[in-house]
């Protein structure tokens, strides 16, 4: 996210120094033994779960889930073929037209180009002297070093955590703010709510179970999705829905797909047509109140701004009511159901769980400021059972949580001063919203507006990216490409020869997370237990940890003993260790000691009672003016006035329902179909894509394009074509899954997918699937400048003439 979870921006704890660990935490593991894999069973942890590695003569053969994860993820049987795969980047490599011509040469061919080995010390010499010269010709704002992306879940070996460290001590660098996943709704819900509200704890599962009557699941995929965390998942959500799909009470899920959640609970679909949900929602809140149903008490008590929001939604400010009829037209569904759904989540107890989807689309901000309106008119906010959630599907959200302490992490240190950056000074923004890095490419020391200010974007130089895949998860891949080419030098550490990492001037091979010791909680939102994340097996190749990387970097930078303070990879984990072993002694909870930890491998606490109880924002239900939100009136606003004060025309200061630059039926689409990009199944993102799982889906080698049958026959696609999908931004090829689990005039291709680009008759395409190559790049609004990766359409043919190989899962050319 800049992302962190929901433990670590409510609770987790600053590091502490180790200046006296004294003999409980003393130095008898930093030899041999411990920080070496051995034969026989490794317990470890990844963003799939916890689990038990077997080895063999150094070799990982085989893995198994944690026997205290009663739900283990099928995503594990890619973890240990990550190790093994391909893929890997085995040396470090140099662009070679960079090598000979130095920064900024022939930038356009990038990802074309062949790489050149050298060694480890040559390429360590390349990046510091790099920086350096960046660092006094331009600055901190010639760097940019956000390395969006999930990297590892331990907490010494957060790639870009110490990215960002290794930069600090340079002098400084631009880092982003947001992420990907939540940024319209990162921006917006702290002015109705006064909290990010995407990473908090939920109502708990047990407390649903008992007291919901109906369960709405909006434009998400638990089932799928809470197979992943941010930190070692407990996939306590399933637990959840296990529970309450035993009930047999009433489950609806409002998509245009059919997705696996949905047949798990033989839900009620319900498929709008996408990016309308706004409509969806004013017109049951317009039914609600013609009917005389919405909670006046509530309203009046707990909320701000309903009357200035009263009138827009009757048709007074517009002359149009925002009828169940008016939204029927825009969202496809039959107005008697609008209004029906309105009175059986007014009659019964209702939980509003959105997915994050329809807030990565333009006006996303929209789309949860209603969903809170309308649940604000139902009146059950802060009731047992009732209200809103909009983490259900991410993490395992609503797994009650335990009261234990907590390991710290390392931090990023802060920017030092340093004899290499330039005193000139700079009025640029010294982080920009994470979508926004192309269009400062685009646009140095052009002003942006953001959340209020005004801001100017920085003259970037050198990239520098370790732990993730912008050439996947950014949006608009050709305008990406072109931009990228203003960029003197790209530096990317990573394991393996993602799109990244190909298009990189210097490539440093890192270490895979079961390639190194870390630690790391268990359960983002239960955080019930410590993991001690053991390696699993040595570092293959001439892979280094990006720890170890880093630190010789900053050898070279001359701030080496800022960056590791003289301490190694265990000592590290060792103090981490002692802030949760200090907790737990200054409240009397008994934790063994670091060695003990360390040969279990977990210490374990037990959910609480408060936990499996909790209730979100039932002491702000029970006393407003005592458990104030964190809004400037202290109670949710309906209408804000911090907003109405910034004056933007695409972000009015109450939820309102906005034209989309496109949509589908929208009245200036081009193309007849919609794309949605969900979460994959069998991957986190683009990570394991790369690994033997891509056999369970893939459709003639490609990425799945899951197509309607009447759409199909229409175009005569039948199931298994290879078909291009097309709009007038980019395109890609993709294997043909025609299917009533989705909704005409609706294609989905799971984002994630691998870009492999080749030259066709046709252009340049993706042959693999990557479907940002479709995407746009505009933002949000001024607000909040979130990525649109949801607002797409396009069209869709089978694919004539010589099908182009997908050759993206092998190594380039001498790589």
């Amino acid at each position: 996210m800049a992302k962190t979870n929901g433990l670590s921006r409510r609770s987790f704890l600053g590091t502490t120094a180790v200046a006296s660990l004294g003999a409980l935490f003393g130095p008898s593991l930093l030899g041999s033994g411990v920080a070496r894999a051995a034969n026989g069973e490794v317990l470890t942890g990844s963003h799939w779960g916890a689990f038990r590695a077997t080895v063999k003569d150094g070799r990982w053969t085989s893995v198994r889930g944690w026997e205290h994860d009663p739900y283990p993820s099928s995503q594990l049987e890619g973890v240990m073929d990550s190790v093994y795969s391909p893929t890997r980047i085995k040396y470090p490599m140099v662009r070679r037209a960079y090598l000979e011509g130095g920064p900024g040469a022939s930038p356009e061919t990038r990802g074309m180009d062949d790489f050149v080995r050298v060694s480890w010390d040559k390429a360590l010499d390349l990046v510091a002297n790099e920086i350096k010269r960046v660092q006094k010709e331009h600055g901190p704002e010639g760097l940019f070093g956000g390395s969006y992306g999930w990297f590892s879940p331990g907490k010494l070996h957060n790639a870009r955590t110490l990215g960002r460290r290794m930069l600090n001590g340079s002098g400084g660098f631009v880092s982003h703010i947001g992420d990907y996943s939540t940024a319209a709704s990162q921006v917006i819900m702290p002015h109705v709510m006064g909290t990010l509200e995407v990473y908090e704890q939920q109502t708990a599962w047990p407390v649903v179970v008992e007291n919901t009557d109906i369960l709405v699941i909006w434009g998400a995929d638990p089932y799928v999705t809470n197979q992943i965390g941010w930190v070692i998942p407990d996939h306590g959500g399933y637990k959840g829905m296990e529970d309450f799909k035993k009930t047999g009470k009433r489950v609806i899920c409002i998509d245009p797909i059919k997705t696996d959640t949905c047949k798990y609970f033989d839900a009620e679909l319900i498929s709008p047509k996408p990016q309308t949900d706004v409509a969806m929602m004013l017109g049951m809140a317009h039914t609600l109140q013609s009917e005389g149903l919405s909670d006046t008490d509530f309203l009046e008590n707990y909320t701000t701004g309903f009357d200035k929001f009263l009138p827009y939604l009757m048709g007074e400010t517009d002359g149009q009511p925002k009828s169940a009829e008016w939204a029927s037209e825009i969202c496809g569904i039959e107005a008697k159901l609008i209004k029906q759904l309105a009175r059986d989540f007014k009659e019964n107890r209702t939980m509003l769980s959105s997915g994050w989807s329809m807030q990565r689309m333009h006006h996303g901000e929209q789309a949860h400021w209603m969903l809170v309106t309308l649940a604000c008119m139902l009146g059950q906010i802060g009731l047992p059972g009732g209200g809103f959630g909009l983490s259900y599907h991410y993490a395992n959200g609503g797994s009650p949580s335990a009261s234990g302490p907590k390991v710290s992490g390392i931090s990023d240190g802060g920017r030092q001063e340093s004899k290499w950056a330039s005193s000139k000074p700079s009025k640029a923004a010294t982080a920009l919203p994470v979508s926004r890095l192309v269009e400062a490419l685009e646009n140095p020391g052009g002003e942006f507006d953001f959340n209020g200010k005004r801001q100017i974007f920085p003259d970037v130089r050198l990239v520098y990216w370790s732990g993730g895949n912008p050439f996947m998860h950014h949006q608009d891949r050709n305008g990406m490409l072109k931009a990228w080419e203003k960029v003197e030098t790209f530096i990317v550490n990573d394991f393996q020869w993602t799109a990244t990492a190909r298009h990189a001037d210097i490539v440093l091979p890192a270490t895979t997370t079961y390639e190194r010791n870390d630690i790391s909680m268990y359960g983002d939102y239960s955080a019930n237990a410590i993991i001690a994340m053991k390696k699993v097996v040595e570092p293959m190749y001439e892979a280094r940890n990006d720890f170890d990387i880093f630190a010789e970097i900053s050898e070279r930078l001359g701030s080496r003993e800022f960056f590791d303070e003289g301490k190694d990879e265990m000592a590290w984990i060792r103090q981490f260790y002692k802030t949760a072993y200090d907790q737990a002694d200054s409240s009397g909870i008994d934790m063994p000691d670091f060695d003990a930890f360390w040969e279990k491998g977990h210490v374990l606490y037990p959910i609480t009672d408060e936990g499996k109880n909790y209730v979100r924002y039932g002491d702000f239900r029970e006393d407003p003016l005592l458990e104030p939100l964190g809004t400037p009136s202290g109670l949710i606003e309906i209408y804000s006035r911090n907003i109405e004060k910034m004056g933007y025309d695409d972000c009015p200061p109450h939820p309102m329902w906005m034209e989309p630059f496109e949509r589908l039926d929208g009245p200036d689409a081009k193309f007849p179909l919609h794309v949605t990009t969900s979460h994959p199944k069998h991957r986190l993102h683009s990570q394991l894509c790369g690994t033997k799982l891509r056999e369970k889906y893939t459709v003639a080698d490609r990425e799945p394009c899951l197509i309607n049958p009447a759409d199909a026959k229409a175009r005569d696609i039948v199931d298994g074509d290879v078909v291009r999908v097309f709009n007038d931004r980019g395109q890609c090829l993709a294997g043909a899954v025609v299917t009533d689990d989705i909704r005409k005039g609706v294609i989905r291709v799971c984002e994630g997918a691998w870009y492999d680009p080749v030259k066709t008759p046709m252009g340049k395409l993706c042959s693999y699937g990557d479907i940002n190559n479709l995407t746009d790049n505009r933002s949000t609004s001024k607000l909040a400048q979130g990525n649109c990766g949801h607002t797409a359409i396009a069209d869709v043919e089978k694919f004539k003439g010589d099908v182009p190989a997908v050759t993206v899962f092998n190594t380039p050319v001498n790589g």
